[in-house]
Formats: structure tokens, sequence, C-alpha cells
């Protein structure tokens, strides 16, 4: 098929990246005891496989979405009008999940990384506040149907202006570098070894999506980087 090149433009490379993530993050379990304790009957290491399999998962959704339907359509085709609304459905799902399974995780591996409760209840809150300032700057002037791809399927944003108030003054990528940056705050907040394990992948795999997804995606549809 004419785009099915296109469609897998940099997978080969999220692939290869991932597998190395996975392996290093599994060598790092075993080295070190990361799965002590248990949360609603449900074991560390259950918790800690939810959360990384279901930012997996996201990932891999946001590119099939957002490529398929660039390409084919096929979104819209099959579910007409709405299907940006249930893409977005499906999206906001997977990202709350992301974030209850690192809570939960969090919550069942407390106590288990020993640090300061006061130096990491101030990285909290250095993380959150940027953060909160990302929504705000994203609902105010980039608005979230553009966040979620929008730009994949309505051709009209690909002559938006380059969005440069909020924190958008400050950093192009505000939400790789702030927004999943929240995904830290249950580790830090319940002093979890497991959970800031959970969200050194997340963080670092967040960049991955970026540089062989949305990067390519961007170049295609505003003819720049």
């Amino acid at each position: 098929m004419k785009y099915t090149k296109t469609i897998f433009e940099g997978q080969f490379l999220h692939l290869s990246v991932l597998t190395i993530l996975i392996v290093t993050l599994f060598g790092i379990t075993r080295i070190w005891d990361f799965f002590e304790g248990q949360y609603l009957g449900i074991s560390t290491a259950t918790w800690f496989y939810l959360s990384i399999a279901t930012s997996i998962l996201h990932q891999v959704y946001v590119w099939f979405c957002w490529r398929t339907q660039f390409h084919f359509s096929l979104i819209t085709r099959v579910f007409g009008q709405v299907g940006f609304t249930y893409y977005g459905i499906g999206f906001f799902i997977l990202f709350f999940l992301r974030f209850i399974f690192v809570t939960f995780l969090a919550i069942s591996n407390m106590g288990t990384f020993g640090a300061d409760t006061s130096l990491l209840y101030a990285s909290a809150v250095i993380i959150t506040l940027p953060a909160l300032y990302l929504f705000y700057s994203v609902k105010r002037y980039f608005g979230i149907e553009r966040a979620l791809g929008a730009d994949h399927f309505d051709g009209s944003y690909r002559n938006s202006p380059l969005v440069t108030k909020g924190m958008y003054r400050f950093v192009n990528n505000g939400m790789y570098i702030f927004g999943v940056a929240i995904i830290w705050v249950p580790g830090l907040v319940f002093a979890s070894r497991a959970a800031l394990l959970a969200a050194m992948f997340q963080h670092l795999y967040i960049w991955v999506h970026y540089y062989t997804t949305e990067k390519p995606d961007m170049k295609r549809i505003y003819g720049s980087d």
C-alpha cells in the first residue's frame, strides 16, 4: 500500500529503543529489590508491570491512531465525525490509567526510597508547579484538541501559527519536559523506589514517541521540525 512505509516511519527505531529500555529496566529490578509491598491485595510487582505496560500501550495507541488517520483517514472512516472524540476518550482513559497505576504502585511500595522526606516533598512541589502552569497554558493558548493531535484529523490546523504564550514562551516541548514529569510525583510523595523507577522509564519513553512519531509527523504536516 502506498503509505504503509510512511505509517511505520521511525518505528523500527521506536521498537529498538523500547527493547533496550525494557531490558535495562528489568535488569535493574534483578540487581536490587524493587518489589517490596502490596496494595489492595495486589503485589508491587503486578502494579509495576501494569504501569509499564499501560505506558507502552498508550504510546502505541497514539502512534496507530495518528498515522492511520493522517494517511488513510481510518478513524473518521470507521466512526465518522465522532472519530476524534472516540480517539480522545481512549487517549484519556490510558493517560489516567498511567497515573493511577503509578500512584497505586507508589502506595504499594511506600517508604522504600531512603531519602529525606522534606526533600522528596519539595521535589514533588517543584515538579508540580510548572506542570500545572503547562496544563493551564495548553488549555488557554494551545487547545486540548490540538494537544491530542487534532492536526492529524483536521487539515485546517496546518495553517495554525506557532504558539508562543504561557509556558510556550519558554519551551517548545513543554508537555514532554514538564507535563510528563507529573508521573514522578507519586513516587516522591510516597518515597517509593519502584514508582520512581517506573516514572523514569515513562519519562524516557515519551521522548522515544517524540523522536520516532511526533517529530516526523510534524515535519509532514507543517513542513518543518
